[in-house]
C-alpha cells in the first residue's frame, strides 16, 4: 500500500514519514513536495532509520504525482505566521489544496487525510469538488481532542495519557468540547465547574499562545504521531473512535458540510459515522459551528 505525503519535505510532512517508518508496517512512503533538495536530504536521512527501524520503502515526487497513492495526506501549506485564526490562511490553502486534488482522477479510489487548515472548509470544499464519497475525504483534527485530554490531566492531576475526553465541531473557536464523556483510566469522571474552565481553557488558548512564539512551526511532533495513528486505523480497520471532520449528510441534523464527529475507520476511509447521543447544547453549539464552516466554505471563492 501507498501512502503520498503531500509537503511531505515541512515539519509535519516529515514527522509523519519518520512516524511511519518506525511503525514497520510495510508501506511505500512517498514524499512529495516541489523542494527537491529538501526531499533528497529527508530520504538520504530516513535510509538510515531503515536500518534501525525496517519494514517500509521509500519513493519521492517533486513534480506532485500522488494518482498512484492509495491514502493521500495533505499537508502542504501557506507559511506559518503570527496571528489569531486558522482562517487567515483560507485562499492561500485552498489553491494549495486545489492543485493537489485537481492531480486525481475521477476513478481514483484512494482515501484523502487533509492536514492543512482551515480543515474543515477544505474538506468540505474538497468534497464538492471532486465528487469522492464524503467517507473517502477526512479531515485530521485529533489535536483538539488532545488538548482537552491534555487541561483535563492538568486539572484533575492524573499521569498523561489516564484521560479521554472529546471535542466536535469547528477546528477552531467553534469546537464543542464534550464534558460530558470524559473518563479517567475508563472510569467516567465528572469535572468541576473549576475543572472543566481550566481544561476548555487550555484548548480554547494553546493555538494563539503556540502561534505567538512565532517559532514558525505547527504541532509537528503531535500531528505526525496523530496522524499515522490515524492512517493505520484506515489501512487496517477497526473498532476504534476517532474524531474527524468529514462531510454530514443528515447526521446531527447537518447536510452537506463538514465539522468533526466520532467515526470508524477502515480502508474505505470512515467506515462508520457515530452519532452519539447530545445535550441540547452541545448539539445546538454543533449546528452552529456547522453554519460557520458553511459560510467559510462559500467564501472561499471569492479568495482563490
Amino acid at each position: 500500500m501507498k501512502v503520498a505525503i503531500v509537503g511531505g519535505a515541512g515539519g509535519t510532512g516529515a514527522s509523519i514519514a519518520f512516524n511511519l517508518l518506525l511503525s514497520r508496517t510495510p508501506l511505500d512512503i512517498a514524499i512529495v513536495d516541489s523542494r527537491d533538495p529538501m526531499i533528497t536530504s529527508h530520504l538520504m536521512d530516513f535510509e538510515q532509520a531503515l536500518e534501525l527501524s525496517p519494514g517500509c520503502s521509500l519513493s519521492r515526487s517533486s513534480d506532485g504525482e500522488v494518482s498512484d497513492a492509495d491514502v493521500v495526506v495533505v499537508t502542504a501549506a501557506a507559511p506559518l505566521t503570527v496571528n489569531t485564526s486558522r482562517l487567515t490562511y483560507l485562499g492561500d490553502n485552498a489553491r494549495i489544496v486545489d492543485e493537489t486534488v485537481d492531480r486525481l482522477p475521477p476513478d481514483w479510489a484512494g482515501v484523502v487525510v487533509l492536514v492543512t487548515n482551515p480543515v474543515d472548509p477544505l474538506v468540505t470544499r474538497l468534497t464538492q469538488r471532486t465528487g469522492f464519497d464524503r467517507h473517502r475525504v477526512l479531515g485530521y483534527t485529533i489535536n483538539d481532542s488532545l488538548r482537552l485530554r491534555t487541561g483535563l490531566t492538568k486539572a484533575f492531576g492524573v499521569p498523561p495519557g489516564s484521560v479521554e475526553a472529546w471535542v466536535l465541531g469547528e477546528h477552531g473557536d467553534a469546537c464543542v468540547p464534550l464534558l460530558d464523556r470524559v473518563t479517567v483510566n475508563g472510569v467516567a469522571r465528572e469535572p468541576t465547574e473549576h475543572e472543566a474552565a481550566a481544561a476548555v481553557e487550555y484548548l480554547r488558548t494553546w493555538y494563539v499562545r503556540h502561534v505567538a512564539l512565532d517559532s514558525g512551526r505547527s504541532s509537528t511532533w503531535t500531528t505526525g504521531l496523530g496522524v499515522v495513528r490515524m492512517v493505520l486505523a484506515i489501512v487496517n480497520g477497526g473498532d476504534g473512535v476517532w474524531p474527524a471532520s468529514i462531510v454530514l449528510e443528515g447526521e446531527y441534523g447537518i447536510d452537506s458540510v463538514a465539522v468533526t464527529v466520532p467515526v470508524t475507520l477502515g480502508p474505505g476511509g470512515a467506515a462508520t459515522i457515530l452519532e452519539w447521543e447530545l445535550t441540547p447544547d452541545q448539539l445546538s453549539s454543533l449546528r452552529v459551528a456547522a453554519e460557520l464552516v458553511r459560510g467559510i466554505t462559500a467564501s472561499i471563492g471569492q479568495e482563490v
